[in-house]
């Protein structure tokens, strides 16, 4: 589980920082500028590592079983700007408490881990 929020954590700030250059790059493409050049590179760069930000997502809220409810917010959390690191916050700090409950569960007994 820790892999998958390290993951996740380095696509949210990696994503919400390419987010706030697209909106400047925005602003100075449609400002009174007219600097089309630098939302031209970021747009395809943040799409790219959005889809990838949205596979780290999904495996958080797949190991942290958590609601679908949450999801939405992650997935909102790569399009708002700036929520994204709000919301990576939020997940990093309830995921790692959601991973020592449940290494505290035992082992279901058709387990058996000492095999070799």
């Amino acid at each position: 589980m820790e892999g998958a929020v390290t993951r996740y954590r380095i696509l949210a700030l990696l994503v919400g920082s390419l987010l706030v250059l697209l909106v400047v790059g925005m602003v100075l493409k449609y400002g009174p500028t007219d600097m089309p050049a630098m939302a031209g590179i970021v747009a395809p760069v943040h799409g790219l590592f959005y889809m990838v930000y949205l596979v780290a997502a999904y495996d958080v809220w797949r190991r942290a079983d958590w609601p679908l409810s949450k999801m939405v917010v992650i997935v909102l959390g790569g399009i708002v700007p700036l929520m994204t690191f709000w919301v990576e916050r939020k997940v990093v700090a309830e995921a790692r408490q959601v991973r020592p409950a449940a290494a505290a569960e035992p082992e279901p007994s058709g387990a058996d881990s000492s095999r070799a």
